[in-house]
C-alpha cells in the first residue's frame, strides 16, 4: 500500500483512509463466551468516533496523556486508535504490573485519565490515581456521552505514544513515538497481502510495541484481526479463527516444534521411525518434491490442521529462533520469518521477506531505514521510525544517539554481502571471561533451548574462570522420557559443547527447581530474559558452580 495513498503520516489519516476503502471482511474477530463476533470495519469506526468525541467531551485534549491498563482486547485497539485521533497520547500497562509500577508510570507520564479492563485492573489503579477512570464494561455508556466538539489537527511530528521499556537497573524509560514513527512502521511491514484477504492472530501485549505495530499494519492492509485476551486459549482460537498471519515471540514456535518432536519421541516404534524421517526429509527437501509431500501426507498436514490449516507466514521477534525451527515449520508449507526492532524503532529496523528470506538473519533493512555498524559492532540505526528519546531524560536521549543522528541499538551484530542483518548478542550482555575472551551467551542458550527437554537457560561467566550456565526443565519431557535429568542435561551440554572451541564451552550447570517466570520479574511480557534479576534470584546457585 503506498504512501501516497495517505494524506499524512498520523494515526488518523491513516484510520481514515482504512474506512474509505469499504472493504467487505471483517475488521476484527472477538472471542466472546458463544463464539467469535465479527465486527465490521464501519462498527469499528463508528465506536472509535463514539470514544473519542467523548473523551473531547470530558476535556481531554490534544498533547493530554491517557492511559490504557488491560490485556489484549477489542477495546484496547479501539482507544488506541480514538486517543491518537484527537492527538492525545496513549501510554499502555500491563495488567501485570503492581500498584506501585502503574503510580510510576501514571506520575512520569502525567496521564490525565485512565481506562482499565475490570474491576481488578480499577481497583488498582484507583489505589494510586485520583483521575476519571473507566471501566471496559462502561465504554458503550461512555461513548453514548459524545459530545460534537472536533478535534484539533493532528500532525506527523506530535507525539503519539509513550511506551515503557521493563528497566531491571532502575525506573522504566517512558520511549516517545510520534505518528509519523508509528505510520512508517506500519508502511514498511511487508508480510500481510494486499488484497485484504488474511487473518492475523493477535495474542501478544499492546503495551508492547510489537503487538502496536501487527494491529496497525493489519488495518492498513485492511486484513482482519482475530484479538485473543488470554494466552491459553491460543491453540483453540488457532483452530476456531485459522489465521493466515502469526505474529509471536519465539518461546511460542519453539513450544510447538518441541511438543511435536514430543510426540514422536512418545510414540510407537513405526511412528517414532516415521517421524524422524519425516523431520529429516522437511529440513532436507522443498514440499513440493515425492519425498516432501508424502512428509506432509503423514506428519505435517497433521500439525497444520492444529493450527487452523491456513498459516502461510509467521512473524518472530525478541530474540532469535534455532535454524532447526525455522526448518521445522517451512516444511509445515508455513514459513516462519525473523525481524528486528526495538521499541525505540517502532519495532521496525530489518525484517526478512517472505519472497527473499535467508535463516539465521533478520532480513534486510526496512525501506526508509539506514543501517551501519560501529567498530565494536553495534548496530545503528537511522529511520522515521526511530523514537524522538526518552520522556524527561534528556542525558538518556543524548547517550542514544550518535553526533550524526544515528540511534545505538546497543546489539551486536553484522551485515552479510547480501544485505542480511545478522544479531550475535545484546552488547551489554558479551560476556568476557576473566581471561579476556569475548563470549556470546544468547548462543548457547540458543543450542540449549532447542532441546524438548529444556524450558529456559541463562548462561553465567562475565569476569569468571570459565562458562557456566542454569537451566530449567520441561518436567513433563523429562518425565516422560523416563531418565535421570542429571545425565540427559550432561549430554545435551556434551552436544552444544562439541564444536566449540574449549573457552566457549559450558564447564559445569545446575537444574534449577523451578522455571523462570514473568511474576518473578524474571521474564519481560515477551518472554526475554532479565539476567540481572535471574542472577540476584539465584546467586547462590550460581556461586556454587564456581567453588
Amino acid at each position: 500500500m503506498a504512501l501516497l495513498t495517505l494524506e499524512a503520516r498520523t494515526a488518523p489519516a491513516l484510520w481514515r483512509h482504512v474506512l474509505e476503502q469499504r472493504h467487505p471482511r471483517p475488521a476484527y474477530l472477538e472471542e466472546r463466551p458463544d463464539g467469535w463476533l465479527e465486527v465490521s470495519w464501519e462498527e469499528a469506526g463508528g465506536r472509535v468516533d463514539a470514544l473519542a468525541r467523548a473523551l473531547l467531551a470530558r476535556g481531554v485534549k490534544r498533547g493530554d496523556a491517557v492511559a490504557v491498563v488491560a490485556r489484549t482486547r477489542l477495546e484496547w485497539i479501539l482507544l488506541d486508535w480514538a486517543i491518537m485521533s484527537i492527538g492525545a497520547v496513549v501510554v499502555g500497562l500491563y495488567p501485570t504490573n503492581s500498584a506501585a509500577e502503574c503510580d510510576y508510570i501514571l506520575d512520569h507520564s502525567e496521564a490525565v485519565f485512565a481506562f482499565v479492563e475490570d474491576d481488578e485492573q480499577y481497583e488498582k489503579v484507583a489505589s494510586v490515581f485520583e483521575r476519571p477512570i473507566v471501566r471496559f464494561d462502561e465504554l458503550a455508556e461512555f461513548g453514548a456521552s459524545a459530545g460534537e466538539d472536533e478535534p484539533e489537527p493532528v500532525g506527523e511530528d506530535d507525539l503519539a505514544t509513550l511506551i515503557y521499556t521493563s528497566g531491571t537497573t532502575g525506573p522504566p524509560k517512558g520511549c516517545m513515538l510520534n505518528h509519523k514513527n508509528l505510520v512508517s512502521a506500519a508502511l514498511g511491514v511487508r508480510t500481510n497481502l494486499e488484497d485484504g484477504s488474511d487473518t492475523v492472530l493477535l495474542f501478544l501485549p499492546l503495551a508492547h510495541s510489537f503487538a502496536r505495530i501487527v494491529h496497525q499494519a493489519a488495518a492498513l492492509h485492511l486484513s482482519t484481526l482475530a484479538i485473543v485476551a488470554d494466552v491459553a486459549r491460543v491453540p483453540e482460537a488457532l483452530r476456531r479463527t485459522r489465521p493466515t498471519v502469526l505474529p509471536a515471540v519465539p518461546r511460542v514456535y519453539e513450544k510447538i516444534h518441541a511438543n511435536v518432536v514430543g510426540e514422536i519421541e512418545r510414540s510407537s516404534p513405526v511412528k517414532r521411525a516415521i517421524g524422524h524421517w519425516a523431520l529429516r526429509v522437511g529440513a532436507t527437501k522443498r514440499p513440493t518434491g515425492l519425498q516432501g509431500r508424502i512428509a506432509d501426507a503423514l506428519v505435517f498436514k497433521k500439525v497444520r490442521a492444529r493450527l487452523g490449516g491456513r498459516l502461510r507466514v509467521g512473524v518472530s521477534g525478541a530474540a532469535p529462533l534455532g535454524v532447526d525451527v525455522l526448518e521445522f515449520f517451512r516444511s509445515l508449507n508455513m514459513l516462519v520469518i525473523e525481524g528486528y526492532g526495538l521499541t525505540e524503532t517502532s519495532s521496525s529496523l530489518s525484517v526478512n521477506d517472505p519472497d527473499d528470506y535467508k535463516f539465521g538473519t533478520v532480513g534486510r533493512a526496512v525501506e526508509g531505514c539506514e543501517i551501519r555498524i560501529e567498530d565494536d559492532g553495534e548496530i545503528l540505526v537511522r529511520s522515521d521510525s526511530v523514537f524522538l528519546g526518552y520522556f524527561k531524560d534528556p542525558e538518556a536521549t543524548a547517550a542514544a544517539f550518535t553526533p550524526d543522528g544515528f540511534f545505538r541499538t546497543g546489539d551486536v551484530g553484522e551485515i552479510d554481502a547480501d544485505g542480511f542483518v545478522k544479531i550475535t548478542d545484546r552488547k551489554k550482555d558479551i560476556i568476557i571471561t576473566a581471561g579476556g575472551k569475548n563470549i556470546s551467551p544468547q548462543n548457547l542458550e540458543n543450542a540449549l533451548k532447542a532441546s524438548r527437554f529444556v524450558s529456559q537457560a541463562l548462561v553465567v561467566g562475565d569476569r569468571r574462570p570459565y562458562v557456566t550456565a542454569l537451566i530449567t526443565l520441561d518436567w513433563d519431557e523429562v518425565n516422560g522420557n523416563g531418565r535421570d535429568p542429571d545425565e540427559l542435561v550432561q549430554e545435551l551440554v556434551d552436544e552444544v559443547n562439541r564444536d566449540r572451541v574449549r573457552v566457549e564451552q559450558i564447564k559445569r550447570f545446575t537444574i534449577l527447581p523451578r522455571d523462570f517466570t514473568q511474576e518473578a520479574g524474571e521474564l519481560t511480557p515477551t518472554l526475554k530474559l532479565r539476567r540481572r534479576v535471574v542472577q540476584d534470584h539465584f546467586g547462590d546457585e550460581i556461586e556454587a558452580l564456581y567453588l
